[in-house]
């Protein structure tokens, strides 16, 4: 048989694992040392068990996901996204669908510091949702807007999400993290845009607040926001200054994060605690799934599979966007179905050669795959942002009207995608304008 047909073979075999609930980080390692196994043979294998656990882990970038987790952690327990939301909701609430946008624009804040899409609708969902709920906001879109929003942790950066890509692709994680800020708050001006309007086209959903609100509150609200602000200046700007490195901005963030609850007075050993415990079991996760995509993307390339389906695509003639068009079909039906770091690992060693085959740019393409794991976080039926909320919200909103209130947004986010998609420019000035071509 041939190598290809075996990676091939175990391609399908995790997908088959994963469907039978199988986790997707013991899924991709026994495929991964199997598949190796069967075409390089014990002697080979053992030399790989010997090796990629420790060189992976040891990666001194990888060093950047629990210290940026960290950080938003430390955010979190001190109270900033409390404060956050609040000035948001101060300065929006007489705007149609104000609370519903200051949501959005809470999570686009909070995602600046957390790095993590579940972790931001998680914690905002507590802030945001019962205060929509109490002015009588439709159920849908307060849960769905939520939802939906805090999957922009995945492009603001910090992003776990684009640190990994970087990692497994040797593309510059610098660029992917500068890259994804305009295409991330292009997405949450689009969710506002979209929120107004169905607003102003229908009073029902979002009631006027008839709590109001003085520009003297306003203007003292802004105070609660030096905290989150102070965060992202200091880690974006100290990599666009050559301050520090992308890797060591997360030492720096979650210093910074420390010293701002200190300062805030809103440090305590619970706080502490939780922080470094929350931040040990999410790290202990993304690691475990991370190392068997190592396995799987090893096994993958001795298979010769990405060489077999690059021939098979370019002798095809079609046009790039063709290809595009079809993995992006792809990537939005696992989405459906798989996690998103677990839809990234596991294609990231097909899809990815074919993608720089075809001439597409790496760090374009990451903030590409990026929004089509932000739209798999939505949908059903594994939409895990939409799991996340319904967590939240407990009885209080039904999870089929969580998911029908994401509707809009998932519209939104295809139309997200395909001004990134046809305007390429978009998301790579930022980074070529601040560290070149």
């Amino acid at each position: 048989m041939d190598s290809w047909m075996v990676g091939l073979i175990g391609v399908g075999v995790v997908l088959v694992l994963i469907a039978f609930r199988v986790h997707v980080a013991f899924a991709l390692t026994i495929v991964g040392i199997g598949g190796y196994w069967q075409i390089m043979g014990w002697q080979a294998t053992g030399g790989l068990l010997g090796l990629i656990p420790f060189s992976f882990i040891a990666n001194f970038i990888l060093t950047t996901i629990p210290l940026f987790l960290l950080m938003g952690y430390l955010a979190h327990h001190a109270g900033l996204t409390k404060d956050v939301y609040k000035t948001a909701r101060y300065w929006l609430s007489r705007v149609p669908g104000g609370l519903a946008i200051a949501s959005v624009a809470g999570c686009a804040a909070f995602a600046a510091a957390s790095g993590s899409s579940l972790a931001t609708a998680a914690m905002m969902g507590k802030v945001a949702i019962p205060e929509m709920l109490e002015h009588k906001y439709d159920k849908g879109l307060a849960s769905g807007a939520v939802a939906a929003a805090g999957t922009i942790g995945s492009l603001i950066p910090p992003s776990i999400l684009l640190i990994l890509y970087g990692a497994l692709t040797e593309t510059s994680i610098g660029r992917l993290l500068i890259a994804g800020f305009i295409p991330g708050v292009l997405s949450a001006l689009i969710y506002m845009g979209m929120i107004w309007a169905r607003a102003v086209a229908n009073k029902k959903l979002c009631p006027p607040v008839a709590v109001r609100v003085t520009w003297r509150q306003r203007l003292v609200s802004l105070k609660g926001t030096w905290g989150i602000l102070s965060l992202f200046v200091l880690v974006i700007g100290g990599i666009y200054f050559g301050l520090f490195t992308p890797t060591e901005a997360g030492g720096v963030g979650a210093a910074g994060a420390f010293v701002v609850a200190l300062i805030s007075g809103k440090i305590s050993w619970p706080t502490l605690k939780s922080s470094m415990s929350d931040t040990v079991r999410s790290t202990s996760q993304i690691f475990a799934i991370a190392l068997g995509a190592v396995f799987f993307t090893k096994f993958i390339g001795i298979s010769d599979l990405p060489n077999a389906i690059c021939e098979t695509i370019l002798g095809m003639n079609v046009h790039p966007m063709v290809v595009l068009a079809g993995i992006s079909l792809v990537y939005i039906l696992l989405g459906m179905f798989l996690d998103s770091i677990g839809v990234m690992l596991l294609t990231l060693p097909i899809v990815f050669p074919v993608m720089d085959q075809l001439g597409f740019s790496p760090v374009w393409f990451g903030i590409i795959m990026i929004k089509y794991l932000e739209i798999g976080l939505i949908t059903p039926p594994v939409g895990l942002n939409v799991y996340v909320i319904k967590g939240v919200v407990g009885e209080t909103i039904p999870l089929e009207t969580i998911f029908k209130g994401v509707g809009w947004f998932v519209a939104m986010d295809i139309l997200t995608l395909a001004v990134l998609i046809i305007w390429p420019e978009i998301t790579l000035w930022l980074p070529n304008t601040m560290m070149g071509q």
